[in-house]
């Protein structure tokens, strides 16, 4: 598949990325540097042949529970009406 570039700024970059990887093409230069900077992670994009091994539903969950356990409780004196109406200056 070819590698289309549009906007100038990237075309340098890729043309940049090109010499310094020593790469035939631009795009085998941008193959590579994704390649550099996404690492093992290529091995869990999912595909047809390599679907995603994502967490269960009970995993994640349990992961957004725990965060918003760590933000604390909310105040209660908290005076939501006068902090909106400061907000809109009313």
């Amino acid at each position: 598949m070819a590698l289309h570039i549009t906007d100038p700024e990237l075309d340098a970059l890729a043309k940049q990325a090109q010499k310094i990887l020593k790469a035939e093409t631009k795009t085998d230069a941008v193959r590579q540097a994704l390649e550099r900077v996404v690492g093992d992670e290529a091995e869990t994009v999912p595909t047809s042949e390599n679907p995603r091994q994502e967490k269960t539903l009970e995993e994640r969950m349990k992961a957004l529970q725990d965060r918003v356990k760590a933000m604390g409780t909310p105040n209660p004196d908290f005076d939501d009406k006068a902090f909106l109406d400061e907000m809109w200056e009313i």
